[in-house]
């Protein structure tokens, strides 16, 4: 098999970090492996494979004879991506600066693969709570078109980052040793106001827009839109941030252009690549974040008739946001790249 040369950049991040486990467990074929990030990390030590890597500061020129560069998100995305196209390599970026870019495909490779052929040397990966999102909802968009959804999200702290996870520990150990609790991190380290995430949820994921939604949600509005390629489907979003260190959690309430029956829609879920369908009530059975952390697939379970209005669904949906809600993502498109020979 045909090896390639891969660079990371932000290697050393939480989304960094999956990318070197996922590299390894799938054994991907890589020949060269670039670790780059910023230059406070410049320097630093990573075993990986029985080899030891020095993680390098990311230039303009760190991409040369690199095939696959897979960004883990961040303002850097945007500063590098143009160097790594024009030096050959196809980037696959995990930050929100392309995402929306007319000339970009956003691809979640089990539901709309045919996108990776329209890329121009970047391929955007969607939100993590968008691609947990539309796993569960293509199959089902399949069976019968969908009029509208309304999703409310509990999210891991993990999608803030290694110091938002980190923060959580910290504020439990200070609430178990009756300690103050102090927060710098969440809803967001840039933001005026931080909050206690320990024993609490916030209601605020990103900064607000004129609309009173938060930049998060209407990444899901419309990078959904994009994605399932049909802007008629009626989309409105809550994120709530919840002190879980990893995997998210979605509530969807799903209204369908015409009846389908729910052994119609727990089969296509069952047969849907990367969904596991776990929904048992009688045995209490159910999606948890526990259980899905770590874990490759997307969970769907609590599957039921919504009887409030016609044709109407409720599914509660959990995965791992570092996993496939990022870096297993990005690694499936370029594997997909690989398979049907787009990397040269």
């Amino acid at each position: 098999m045909k090896k390639y040369n891969v660079a990371i950049l932000g290697a050393t991040g939480a989304v960094g970090q999956e990318f070197l486990n996922l590299i390894e467990e799938r054994n991907f074929p890589f020949n060269e492996l670039k670790l780059l990030a910023s230059h406070r990390s410049a320097g630093k030590k990573i075993q990986f494979m029985g080899k030891e890597y020095t993680v390098e500061e990311a230039t303009h020129d760190s991409f040369e004879n690199i095939d696959i560069a897979l960004f883990a998100g961040g303002a850097a995305s945007k500063t590098f991506a143009p160097s790594a196209v024009k030096a050959g390599a196809i980037v696959i970026d995990n930050s929100s600066a392309f995402r929306m870019d007319p000339e970009v495909p956003l691809v979640v490779p089990e539901v709309n693969p045919q996108a990776i052929a329209r890329h121009k040397g970047i391929i955007a990966n969607p939100n993590c709570s968008t691609i947990i999102m539309v796993m569960a909802l293509k199959p089902i968009y399949d069976l019968a078109k969908i009029k509208r959804i309304v999703v409310s999200t509990y999210q891991a702290v993990s999608g803030g980052g290694k110091e938002a996870m980190a923060e959580l520990e910290t504020q439990v150990k200070s609430i178990v040793e009756g300690k103050p609790v102090v927060a710098n991190i969440l809803p967001g380290a840039s933001l005026p106001k931080h909050y206690q995430i320990a024993f609490n949820l916030i209601p605020q994921i990103d900064v607000f827009q004129d609309n009173l939604y938060t930049k998060e949600e209407m990444k899901m509005i419309n990078e959904t839109h994009k994605i399932m390629e049909d802007d008629n489907i009626g989309i409105t979003a809550t994120t709530i941030r919840v002190p879980v260190y990893r995997s998210h959690a979605e509530s969807i309430n799903i209204e369908l252009e015409k009846e389908v029956s729910l052994e119609d829609v727990k089969e296509a879920l069952s047969k849907f690549d990367g969904v596991t369908v776990h929904d048992n009530p009688a045995e209490m059975e159910y999606p948890m974040p526990l259980m899905t952390s770590g874990k490759n697939d997307v969970y769907v379970g609590r599957i039921r008739k919504d009887y409030s209005i016609a044709n109407a669904l409720n599914l509660w949906v959990c995965g791992d946001q570092i996993r496939k809600g990022a870096a297993l993502n990005a690694l499936q498109i370029a594997e997909y790249m690989i398979e049907h020979d787009m990397v040269k």
